[in-house]
């Protein structure tokens, strides 16, 4: 039988509220995000993949190769080619080759894309504003720096 060290099987101070903490961050991400993912449904006939995609088009205007495109997203390259295809049907993103690379895609936003992604970022905001409405913008602003500084101090080790 293997013995776990003594220092080891104390918890480290504070863990529970850490994991309590962790355990509202959940609740309210599947909160909000549930609530999204209704509104942009019965509103735009989107998905909240798609508005991820159109946005990070949209932030990036001349466009984005595919794999830089799910990089970006965290997601794999055959869920964005899927998304992709799909707002290609719609005309609401173009498809062209990369010059010097016929191999490579560019994807960008078509002007359709460009005016039906301002229409659901503005509702969007809208909706996050009304979902965590009594958050007020200091508190907003100093959770969002701590969760900014979390990640940075997490991410420089991995």
């Amino acid at each position: 039988m293997v013995s776990v060290p003594l220092e080891l099987a104390q918890p480290v101070a504070g863990s529970k509220e850490r994991l309590r903490l962790w355990i509202r961050l959940l609740r309210v991400v599947r909160v909000v995000e549930g609530e999204l993912r209704e509104r942009l449904k019965r509103e735009f006939g989107s998905t909240l993949p798609r508005f991820d995609v159109l946005s990070a088009l949209y932030r990036e205007r001349e466009g984005m190769q595919m794999s830089d495109l799910s990089r970006f997203l965290l997601v794999s390259n055959g869920n964005v080619t899927g998304i992709v295809e799909r707002l290609v049907g719609d005309g609401l993103v173009q498809r062209a080759a990369r010059e010097g690379d016929r191999r490579a895609f560019v994807v960008r936003l078509t002007q359709a894309g460009v005016a039906r992604f301002e229409a659901m970022a503005a509702a969007h905001e809208e909706w996050i504003a009304e979902l965590l409405g009594e958050i007020g913008e200091a508190e907003a602003k100093a959770l969002s720096a701590m969760l900014k500084a979390f990640r940075s101090n997490w991410e420089d080790g991995h």
